[in-house]
């Protein structure tokens, strides 16, 4: 979830790791908790995601930790590497991240794949814009395993009996969890070993009478095209849509970082 560099001032969050579990093949949980959860403040976004910090193992940093002072005395190719994360879950005491694996490939995945109880945990955050809203007779909810934590929290939160159509893609049957959810909700796993396509399958949905406010995030190819669909076809209002694109298939956080700001401009 590539969004926004880190915000000057925001304090880094120092965590310690209490606990794994592997979810599915290809997705890890990590809870995480400690004193450090005094400086968490939380928001009410059902998208709230936040910035992983990775320091760089060969760059000595400040103790204590201080992106201010990183970022004001060290060469920006010595600051250390971001990822951006939803929070699956948070009670006040801990803080739950579900991380995408997929072998040595990457820098977050092979971290939560080695991490164990009692390591450290960097963030800073969180940020968000999404929440499931009242105004809305039905939800469209869209996206791959990177927009997987923060479906499943928003079908957490929502009324019981509203209706939502879900879609996810992920690779095979094998990834697939429960969502919990007390809503009317219609729920379709897309597998990308079949060959299925999300965009297809978003577009062979007839949509339900009224208001729909949708929540489309992921990887920027489906994305963009589901994006026009919605605003060109569908004329769903801009104000009840949140879309975005996470990551981009081919290219790194960084690369893509740079690539979506430049796409802005």
């Amino acid at each position: 979830m590539a969004e926004k560099s880190e915000r000057k001032g925001r304090p880094t969050v120092r965590l310690t790791v209490l606990r794994t579990q592997q979810l599915t093949p290809h997705m890890i949980r990590i809870v995480a908790g400690g004193d450090g959860m005094s400086d968490f403040r939380p928001n009410d976004f059902t998208d709230a995601y936040v910035k992983v910090l990775f320091p760089l193992p060969e760059v000595s940093y400040p103790e204590p930790f201080d992106m201010a002072a990183i970022r004001a005395e060290y060469p920006r190719d010595q600051w250390p590497r971001m990822r951006s994360y939803t929070v699956r879950g948070y009670d006040g005491h801990e803080l739950t991240l579900d991380f995408v694996h997929h072998g040595d490939e990457g820098l977050a995945g092979p971290w939560a794949r080695r991490v164990q109880p009692g390591d450290e945990l960097l963030l800073s955050g969180p940020g968000g814009a999404y929440r499931p809203g009242e105004e809305a007779d039905w939800h469209l909810l869209v996206g791959d395993e990177s927009a997987l934590p923060a479906i499943a929290l928003s079908l957490e939160t929502m009324p019981a009996d509203v209706p939502a159509h879900v879609f996810v893609e992920v690779a095979d049957a094998a990834e697939e969890q429960r969502l919990d959810t007390k809503a009317d909700a219609r729920i379709r796993w897309v597998h990308r070993s079949a060959g299925e396509s999300l965009t297809d399958a978003v577009r062979a949905l007839e949509f339900p009478a009224g208001t729909v406010q949708a929540f489309v995030h992921g990887e920027a190819g489906f994305v963009r095209e589901l994006r026009r669909y919605l605003l060109d076809e569908r004329a769903v209002r801009r104000d009840l849509l949140s879309i975005s694109g996470y990551w981009r298939r081919g290219k790194n956080d960084e690369e893509w970082r740079v690539e979506k700001a430049a796409e802005k401009r």
